[in-house]
């Protein structure tokens, strides 16, 4: 039965894992041996992984994968791309390669603002208090000024402070709604800084006010919003239907068709339209992992922008008019490539240099491509051979690895699997056959 403990984020890396071995693992050395296995050989490196977060006790390794051809806005990219699904990368990449030879991928940033709230609860008359605000509201921003002067300098800061009376959706309920721009940053760190000085001084200034009749407002939290749909991105790609035929599949018109066909049935059909936008996050969440951003922070986002019109619906959306095949995006992203780990992480520094080092705007623009490079693939797929057809032939490794096949047995595996279906049952008995 596993011991309570106290005291346990003062232990030793060595004692927290002695305890997790005693207590769930019932004494197991090799527990104990898996996890050093992936400490890192470089004390400086394993450190610095260790004062990441509380109670590191080893690494967690995914793999780090890149995809070529990326052609964005007449310049080529390579992507840095975290993730362990199985054909993910391989998707983008020949996503990538499809569009290469077609004009690559087209990017604008639509917006760059973000909202933060300080939430609090108010007894007296709300006209009161909207004429109360905007006699202290300049003293509200003049309290930030020290927080928000080294972003004014390079661009951003606080842009707006506005009163909104919410007391329709909860009773006595309302917002101050701020509207920053944090530049290169994510911005999470600043805008709760500025949040909450702006929450103490409201509540300072209101404490005696003759004009609230003695109705003190009592602030709740104040805290950014992962919602930013004035955050945002487009990516698109368009080519003539010519151009559009697929070898060995359809014409360009036929496939055209379907694949509309296949959008449109995500815009109207919230079961279809959930897997259809996981798809894309493969692409997203891939490029945000390798780029040290929170990618938490950005699926929430991106699922309340699909569900924005009072249904979850389709983030992608495609077209067909004069002859001319057009697959477009909006995607509200929330980055950052300076704070965080952008400059501490060995691996996240190297992925921003591969990528040219650059602005959090051009990071949107990446990222934004990503995903619709990786609906356009699954999409294509779905609609001609298939998905599993490709996805198990990329999975095919891991299925031979689980079963314990030599490298010799593997390549006549991956040989004997190039002309027949892949499953984790068909791979076992072609083995033992091969073993027989």
């Amino acid at each position: 039965m596993p011991q309570q403990v106290s005291g346990f984020s003062k232990l030793s890396k060595t004692e927290k894992i002695n305890w997790l071995i005693t207590n769930y693992f019932g004494g197991n050395i090799h527990a104990k041996v898996t996890l050093e296995s992936y400490w890192n050989s470089d004390s400086e490196l394993q450190q610095l992984h260790d004062e990441f977060i509380e109670n590191t006790i080893t690494n967690f390794y995914m793999p780090f994968g890149i995809a070529p051809n990326f052609l964005i806005n007449e310049k080529l990219y390579t992507l840095p791309m975290t993730i362990e699904e199985s054909s993910v990368v391989a998707a983008a990449s020949n996503a990538a390669k499809f569009w290469l030879s077609r004009g690559g991928f087209k990017t604008k940033i639509l917006a760059t603002t973000k909202i933060g709230h300080v939430h609090f609860i108010y007894k007296g008359d709300r006209n009161g208090l909207r004429s109360y605000f905007e006699k202290i509201k300049a003293q509200l921003l003049q309290a930030i000024k020290p927080l928000t002067q080294n972003m004014e300098k390079r661009g951003g800061g606080l842009l707006d402070l506005n009163l909104i009376d919410c007391t329709p959706k909860m009773a006595h309920y309302f917002q101050l709604e701020a509207t920053f721009e944090t530049k290169d940053a994510m911005g999470a760190n600043f805008i709760n800084s500025c949040l909450e000085q702006i929450a103490t001084t409201f509540e300072t200034l209101s404490q005696n006010s003759p004009e609230l009749h003695g109705n003190k407002p009592k602030v709740v939290m104040s805290i950014l919003s992962n919602y930013v749909p004035n955050c945002v991105v487009r990516a698109e790609v368009s080519c003539s239907l010519d151009e559009l035929t697929l070898e060995g599949h359809f014409k360009g018109q036929e496939f055209a068709e379907k694949f509309i066909q296949a959008v449109r049935i995500a815009e109207v059909e919230p079961y279809r339209a959930v897997t259809h936008n996981k798809g894309i996050m493969n692409g997203v969440d891939a490029v945000v992992i390798a780029t040290g951003n929170d990618f938490r922070a950005v699926e929430a986002g991106v699922h309340a922008y699909a569900a924005k019109d009072g249904q979850y619906t389709s983030l992608s959306h495609a077209s067909l008019e004069n002859g001319v095949f057009r697959f477009w995006m909006d995607l509200p992203l929330a980055l950052g490539t300076v704070g965080g780990l952008t400059g501490l992480h060995p691996m996240v520094k190297l992925a921003l240099e591969l990528l040219g080092t650059p602005s959090a705007t051009k990071l949107m623009e990446i990222v934004a491509v990503a995903g619709l490079a990786q609906n356009f693939a699954a999409l294509r797929s779905l609609t001609t051979t298939g998905i599993q057809k490709g996805h198990m032939k990329m999975h095919l490794m891991n299925i031979l690895n689980q079963i314990g096949a030599t490298d010799t047995e593997k390549e006549t595996l991956i040989l004997h699997f190039k002309t027949n279906g892949v499953s984790h049952r068909a791979v076992a008995e072609a083995l033992n056959k091969l073993r027989d």
